[in-house]
């Protein structure tokens, strides 16, 4: 007998010191709770429309810490219904739920229940790493009992409320609140909550903005949990489940005007930490600019192998961009046509040449010749316009004549002062000093493109386009780096300029871009064997003078069938304007 008390002594001690060193293996890299629940996040930064509606998040997102005698009751509720109905029985681990989501997944053949509690996902969430091992499982239920002798249950569930991972960037019932409805987490609805409490499960697959019928879908699943647990009626459950639509995003692909807006956020507000930015997009005109944009590629452009496009549109007083569209989807493609893309602008540079000849006297009723020119071995051709011999500025820039545009940058200064006075514009890179630059030979981007030809709506102005109009972090307002518009040409220029884009737009090769009881002007622009397609042009919308720039092409340059300026994109010139106010 005495043996056998000595064997389960010895074996007491050894079987403690080896849980204890099991323990130890757990436990010896454990993070310190106290840290974690105080943990840094990535700064947020919140973009706003030109109307203060959400657009775009990106960082850690958190609201205000709410507690949870703020909230409606059928908040909480929902989240213990659908994630863990014995949370304020059990001690952090569940056996019961635990087997009964066992007895569910073998049922099933597959897992269709977790067994894990409010507090280890909290566990899981605030302190370990996604991994899946038995060790970090030992880990969770440690912590998940430190956390349960450390915290009641009502702080436990403000805990989890407040830092709950719930998609789109958003820590936190309040923030993901504002971010999915607009309003705080104490504002919620019945329907609303239902929604925020299924999030937990999958926050990404169930993202109300990306995935807006899966959330729904998920929402009525946990309407019904509560109606299961009698925390509504059966009559509520139905109501509240017809109250749930979730409206569509106004504008799907605004990401590229996103991603330009914070190219340069380090810089311009350097340890600012959470940034609330209210930007100048008009979600109306970018949502116009999509629908229109794809119309157009799904359409006539499929047909004439035109496969990608971009737009941008911009008050010409300030330079505020109003929409981008860099391409056809962002989503496949986030590469920005309309900031990064460097084309051949073919005849939409002419108005440059055009103003050159004019800072040496020419005005729009002198006269130019259009007869065949050959410089060294180069001969610029006219395409299908016949010549007459003299014609006026104004008719060589309607017709888009290159032997006329050629002569008028050699009686401007040649390409030199051609190219001073595109950039005086502000269009920026490298401009050959060439004869060919007359037709368009430079490299330039859409939006460079686009801002110079503000100065001939605004009365000779030059602007630098922005994005950002106000900007915020903790309540306080920063200073915007904004450049001011400054003058580049004298009001006569301009008012010349414009009356003879108007002309191209009224005889010329942009009449398709024209609109009944609307001033229009504008240029095309199509270069060789019809890589790029361009039309750039400005008319009053809502008593703002507004400027659209479209190019169309494809990404590897490969020709399109036969698309010019004055075809789609001056068409599509036409659709955009023709839905904004006059």
């Amino acid at each position: 007998m005495g043996r056998v008390l000595r064997l389960l002594l010895l074996g007491g001690i050894w079987g403690s010191l080896a849980m204890a060193l099991l323990l130890l293996w757990f436990a010896w890299d454990l993070p310190r709770p106290e840290q974690a629940l105080a943990t840094t996040r990535r700064p947020s930064v919140t973009l706003e429309a030109r109307d203060g509606r959400l657009m775009a998040t990106s960082g850690d997102l958190y609201g205000e810490a709410v507690r949870l005698a703020e909230l409606p009751a059928y908040l909480p509720a929902a989240l213990m219904a659908v994630e863990d109905r014995r949370f304020r029985s059990h001690f952090g681990l569940d056996p019961v739920g635990l087997g009964r989501a066992a007895l569910a997944n073998l049922r099933a053949g597959r897992v269709v229940q977790g067994g894990s509690t409010l507090t280890q996902q909290l566990a899981k969430n605030l302190f370990l790493t996604p991994a899946r091992s038995f060790r970090r499982k030992a880990q969770e239920a440690m912590l998940t009992l430190w956390l349960e002798r450390r915290f009641t249950k009502d702080q436990l569930l403000e805990i989890y409320l407040n830092r709950v991972y719930l998609g789109s960037g958003a820590y936190g019932v309040d923030a993901a609140a504002r971010l999915y409805f607009g309003v705080p987490a104490r504002r919620v609805t019945l329907w609303q909550a239902a929604i925020l409490a299924g999030l937990p499960k999958a926050p990404s697959r169930l993202n109300p903005r990306s995935n807006p019928d899966a959330a729904i879908r998920r929402g009525a699943d946990v309407l019904a949990a509560m109606r299961e647990e009698d925390l509504i009626t059966a009559r509520q459950q139905a109501l509240e489940a017809e109250r749930m639509v979730l409206p569509p995003r106004p504008s799907g692909d605004a990401g590229w005007f996103s991603d330009w807006v914070q190219a340069d956020l380090a810089e311009d507000y350097p340890g600012s930490g959470d940034l609330v930015l209210r930007t100048t997009l008009d979600l109306r005109l970018q949502a116009v600019v999509e629908r229109r944009l794809e119309a157009l590629l799904a359409g006539p452009g499929r047909a004439a192998e035109a496969g990608q496009g971009a737009v941008v549109a911009l008050d010409a007083r300030d330079g505020a961009v109003r929409a981008m569209a860099g391409g056809r989807s962002y989503r496949a493609s986030p590469f920005n046509r309309a900031t990064a893309a460097r084309r051949q602008p073919g005849s939409v540079f002419k108005p440059f040449v055009w103003l050159a000849a004019m800072e040496r006297g020419l005005g729009p009723e002198d006269g130019v010749s259009d007869a065949p020119l050959t410089l060294g071995r180069w001969s610029p051709g006219n395409g299908a316009w016949r010549p007459r011999g003299m014609i006026t500025l104004e008719d060589a820039l309607a017709h888009s004549v290159n032997t006329a545009a050629v002569r008028l940058l050699q009686q401007g200064g040649g390409a030199g002062e051609v190219a001073g006075m595109a950039r005086r514009l502000g269009i920026q890179g490298r401009l050959p000093e060439h004869p060919s630059l007359a037709l368009g030979t430079a490299e330039v981007t859409l939006l460079d493109l686009t801002a110079a030809y503000a100065a001939f709506a605004n009365g000779g102005f030059r602007i630098t386009p922005y994005g950002v109009q106000r900007a915020k972090s903790a309540e306080r307002l920063l200073a915007v780096p904004r450049t001011a518009p400054q003058r580049a040409l004298r009001p006569a220029q301009a008012a010349a300029m414009r009356r003879m884009l108007a002309a191209v737009v009224r005889e010329g090769t942009g009449r398709a871009a024209a609109l009944p009881g609307r001033a229009v002007a504008g240029k095309t622009g199509t270069t060789q064997d019809f890589r790029d397609a361009w039309f750039v042009g400005f008319a009053a919308s809502g008593g703002v003078p507004l400027v659209i720039g479209v190019w169309l092409g494809n990404d590897d340059g490969s020709p399109m069938n036969k698309v010019s300026g004055g075809s789609l994109p001056a068409r599509l010139f036409h659709d955009v304007l023709q839905e904004m106010p006059p």
